[in-house]
């Protein structure tokens, strides 16, 4: 079966939703041949940060400055001891690229944990309680996106300071916004389904049913949102690196590599090319793999 259904009980444990089995929506996604390729790539990010000290041949922050610039192997005046070559001041670039994923994929998946977390509260309580409640927080949510997410990023960690966990704490609750919204319209339908309405006649409390019923119903599209704003928050975050305003110098970025080989584009080209592949390939892999989550899971999407 590729959808079952789930009828809430007497006790009001339980809710009513059509949703694809896991067996399933794992055969959907491995029909995808683009998601799994992008999930692969997203694999080997993971295991490059978390085995980082292990698969780096360098230290990242060991200078060389008789061995600078030095090109990638293939070169003729390339070497084996650095496959990617080395920057400006010496540093072998690969090793940079393998710790800089730690500090990309950390940023993104805590400031899309945070973000996530306040959305679907904010969108739970407005959406079942309505009122001035959800007035309020749909004008604040209106005023947050009248500002550039960026721009108040940059604005905040200006006044604050940078710092790895003032960059986190940041992105996430300027990111709280779509899940909010997201999050406030599937309950606004829920609220009205018979499981909803069973568990009030029996008396329910509210807290019961958001907890219990309409955020077990609304796990999937909040899952779906954070996996794509993953990718906007590594990018966000390579951004404020490259502005010198994100995590502290000290630490390897992408960003902060982008912004050390700007200046040698033209004569030294791997400084700043190769964290801007790392960037990309991995912003769009997250994505890929995001819309096939969604896709397998969609029992619309069922085709055999």
């Amino acid at each position: 079966m590729a959808t079952v259904s789930i009828t809430t009980t007497a006790d009001g444990d339980s809710t009513t939703t059509t949703r694809r089995t896991g067996h399933s929506a794992w055969r959907a996604l491995r029909r995808n041949r683009w998601g799994m390729a992008a999930l692969s790539f997203l694999g080997l990010v993971v295991i490059a940060a978390l085995l980082a000290p292990m698969l780096a041949p360098h230290d990242p922050q060991t200078q060389d400055l008789l061995g600078r610039l030095a090109p990638p192997f293939w070169d003729a005046d390339g070497s084996a001891a650095h496959l990617l070559g080395t920057d400006h001041l010496g540093r072998d670039v690969l090793s940079r690229l393998i710790y800089g994923s730690r500090v990309s994929l950390l940023v993104g998946v805590c400031a899309a944990l945070l973000a996530g977390v306040l959305g679907a509260t904010v969108g739970l309580v407005a959406g079942y309680y309505g009122g001035w409640a959800d007035r309020i927080l749909m004008r604040l949510a209106d005023v947050q996106l009248a500002f550039p997410s960026i721009l108040l990023a940059l604005a905040v960690v200006a006044f604050l300071g940078n710092g790895l966990w003032i960059v986190i704490i940041v992105l996430g609750i300027t990111g709280w916004v779509a899940y909010a919204r997201v999050v406030r319209s599937e309950v606004l339908s829920l609220k009205t389904r018979e499981f909803v309405t069973e568990a009030r006649a029996i008396g329910v409390g509210d807290r019961t049913i958001i907890t219990r019923h309409l955020l077990r119903n609304v796990t999937a599209p909040i899952a779906t949102i954070g996996t794509l704003q993953v990718a906007s928050v590594i990018v966000a975050e390579s951004a404020l690196s490259f502005l010198g305003l994100g995590v502290p110098a000290s630490v390897p970025t992408w960003g902060s590599m982008l912004a050390d080989g700007q200046l040698y584009l033209g004569t030294s080209w791997w400084i700043a090319v190769f964290p801007g592949l790392a960037l990309m390939l991995t912003s769009l892999s997250i994505n890929i793999t995001g819309d096939a989550i969604r896709d397998a899971t969609d029992p619309k999407a069922y085709r055999g």
